[in-house]
């Protein structure tokens, strides 16, 4: 009998997405994209956390479709799902920020750009058909004016159309990230035999690598003027705000006349006082695990934010996202879209924008069929009564309120 070899099937999960990532990276570069501080809690408990919620259903709803579309700082989105930002992504794929923001697009959403894209916002905004959204690390240069750094980021992301601003606040310092430390990543890396190997076991990653120059924040590298990429990232550490406060967040409020959306609260102080300051909109994150570790997932932060906030400004959610169901229990808990981050970029690693693409319109499929088989017709009609806990859950129970 003659067997016919078949060619691998696409991936159907963003999971099938994880596995062709990994085959595609060399072992040092792999902890950078999923890989958490420390012994990483925060990083599990991101996931574990949406295992505490069962979905309840409604038979019989008579609803011949689902609606998913959302407004994001004022731009329509097909469903609650956009790009989180993430930083230096040129060195896990070539294409990085760019093929994100293009996958985006066509999948109906859109990108948060990072300050420390390997792209500069001028070269996403080129080669893009919609606005998309900048994040900005508040760095400062106490060599030239404390502020002007931040000053010229703000200055260029507006000049090229940036719709919103997300301005991150969790990271005064880089996290404990042991993962990467032992494979050598930092400035300069450390290179032994074996991961000398692992990466001529992967050529066109590192083709890539070397010929694209695509490794280094590119934006901070040219107004910061530093030298080469070991130089940049050396830099990007010099210029962390362990001092950043409210002051500082006031004064940035003040330099963009456009929404804004105060990044990395876990608090319902912190959620309420950014209002206060005047932020558009809260998006309650732990920086997926890569900062502090043992903080409260942000899913177990999110009802106590919307609580606090009574709905004054839109909340958003990122940290663990992986199915649509999992966008579903964010929504249903009060979130009014929620951010990807490693999720999309398993796709990007494995087929650049076109693999962006698949992996959001994944998510998008898995939502809206979960929609149906819940009896939801709108994404708008999600609240805590379509949640219960969940019996299985080895972790406290959650309390439920309104």
């Amino acid at each position: 009998m003659r067997f016919r070899i078949a060619r691998p099937s696409e991936p159907i999960t963003v999971e099938d997405y994880r596995r062709r990532a990994r085959r595609k990276l060399p072992d040092m570069v792999w902890p950078f994209l999923d890989g958490g501080a420390e012994d990483e809690m925060t990083l599990r408990g991101n996931r574990s956390a949406f295992e505490k919620w069962a979905l309840r259903t409604k038979v019989l709803a008579g609803h011949p479709g689902a609606s998913t579309a959302v407004t994001v700082a004022g731009e329509q989105l097909a469903f609650p799902v956009f790009t989180s930002p993430t930083g230096t992504t040129g060195l896990l794929h070539w294409e990085g920020e760019r093929a994100a923001a293009i996958g985006a697009e066509r999948a109906g959403t859109r990108a948060v750009i990072s300050t420390a894209a390997s792209w500069t916002p001028e070269e996403i905004a080129d080669a893009t058909e919609h606005r998309h959204f900048f994040q900005l690390y508040p760095w400062a240069n106490p060599d030239h004016g404390g502020r002007a750094l931040t000053t010229a980021f703000l200055r260029r992301a507006r000049a090229a159309g940036y719709r919103a601003l997300w301005v991150t606040v969790d990271a005064p310092a880089v996290g404990n990230r042991d993962g990467e430390r032992r494979r050598g990543m930092g400035a300069p890396p450390t290179l032994s035999v074996r991961q000398m190997l692992s990466g001529a076991a992967h050529p066109r990653w590192s083709y890539h690598f070397l010929t694209k120059n695509r490794i280094t924040p590119r934006m901070l590298a040219q107004e910061a003027r530093a030298d080469g990429a070991v130089g940049a990232v050396r830099m990007q550490g010099s210029l962390m705000r362990p001092d950043l406060n409210w002051d500082d967040f006031r004064w940035i409020r003040d330099q963009w006349d456009l929404p804004l959306i105060i990044k990395g609260v876990l608090s319902a102080e912190d959620a309420v006082r950014s209002v206060e300051l005047g932020a558009d909109g809260v998006m309650v994150s732990n920086h997926g695990g890569r900062q502090l570790d043992g903080a409260q997932a942000s899913l177990d932060a999110l009802p106590a934010v919307v609580d606090a906030l009574h709905g004054r400004v839109p909340v958003y959610l990122d940290g663990g996202i992986r199915r649509g169901t999992d966008v579903i229990k964010a929504l249903a808990l009060g979130a009014d879209a929620v951010g990807v981050g490693r999720a999309y970029i398993y796709g990007l690693v494995a087929n650049g924008a076109e693999g962006v693409r698949h992996v959001l319109d994944i998510i998008r499929a898995e939502m809206v069929q979960a929609l149906l088989l819940m009896g939801v017709g709108d994404v708008a009609e999600l609240d805590r009564s379509w949640l219960t806990p969940a019996s299985t859950s080895s972790a406290a129970t959650p309390v439920l309120s309104s």
